[in-house]
């Protein structure tokens, strides 16, 4: 199997998140198994043409979100939890919905401005 990354250099977005979530997405889709052994960072990076530190960064933020696990000098593979995203997502939106409780806002006007946020991130209409 091979990992198709394409990055954009005229994104609006650094190259470690377009890498980070790229590879989040083929992981949560299930085109990158669990148990899927990534490229070592520094082979990633001179394939991709980015600097070890970049790819690095991708990983770490990767790891973090429960996506990639790095198992020592064996490597670094796709986590077998493939719903961390889904419980760090719930998470977020629990600890909102409480600080929105907290400021006393109404559950409409926590629900408007959850929903102009996503809107913001995705950049949907």
């Amino acid at each position: 199997m091979t990992l198709k990354i394409v990055l954009d250099p005229d994104a609006g977005t650094a190259p470690y998140e377009q890498l980070r979530t790229q590879i989040s997405e083929l992981a949560r889709s299930g085109a990158l198994p669990v148990g899927f052994r990534l490229p070592t960072v520094r082979g990633f990076a001179e394939e991709l043409g980015l600097a070890a530190n970049t790819v690095a960064k991708a990983y770490r933020a990767l790891e973090a979100d429960g996506v990639i696990e790095t198992r020592g000098r064996n490597g670094t593979f796709v986590a077998a939890a493939g719903d961390a995203a889904d419980r760090h997502a719930a998470a977020a939106a629990r600890e909102y919905a409480e600080q929105a409780r907290r400021l006393g806002l109404s559950r409409d006007e926590a629900l408007s401005l959850a929903r102009d946020a996503v809107r913001a991130a995705y950049g949907t209409g």
